[in-house]
């Protein structure tokens, strides 16, 4: 299957799961606009790029950068396999029970335990798709470690979790992990 059909094929098969499912532009919200800047004021500056470099789904809805249509395919689609996950996390525990543990339990900074997981589990699907497209070279190198992990240690994540080692453990695991194919 080619890239292109693969996108298409994961936007129908969201579409079928979660029918109010969305792609909006972040610049097209308000809502969006406001996240931006108090993110800008709560982690000093250090949040400049929420409208431009990240993706955020609430409930069904995946707001994206106005450069989402440039993205090549394989991009994409890894985006909405992670982006995915978060949307069946959301359905499972609830969108409110969820909402609140991905963002205070048990603390907003620092150590936000349910940020941690709820974010595994969704880069583990975004590796599992580099893997299937690139295979296991794409995984071996230290510069996707890094900027993998580093989401869960900057402030690009409000700072989720302290402890660097237990995230190379976890990293090093799903690797194995999706190698072996399980």
């Amino acid at each position: 299957m080619a890239i292109s059909e693969a996108y298409a094929k994961i936007l129908d098969e969201i579409k079928a799961e979660f029918s109010d499912f969305e792609i909006i532009k972040k610049e097209d919200s308000k809502l969006m606009k406001v996240i931006d800047v108090a993110l800008k004021i709560i982690t000093f500056g250090q949040m400049k790029m929420f409208m431009t470099g990240f993706i955020t789904t609430m409930g069904n809805k995946v707001y994206v950068p106005s450069a989402w249509e440039n993205y090549p395919p394989l991009s994409k689609t890894s985006v909405l396999r992670h982006e995915r996950i978060h949307m069946r996390q959301a359905k499972k525990y609830g969108r409110f029970l969820f909402s609140l543990l991905y963002l205070v339990v048990p603390f907003p900074i620092g150590i936000a335990y349910f940020r941690k997981k709820f974010e595994q589990e969704a880069y583990e699907e975004s590796l599992r798709a580099l893997y299937e497209w690139r295979g296991a070279a794409a995984l071996d190198t230290a510069e996707l470690k890094e900027k993998t992990l580093s989401h869960f240690t900057t402030a690009q994540y409000f700072w989720m979790w302290p402890w660097r080692s237990n995230l190379d453990k976890w990293y090093d695991a799903v690797i194995t992990k999706i190698k072996a194919g399980k």
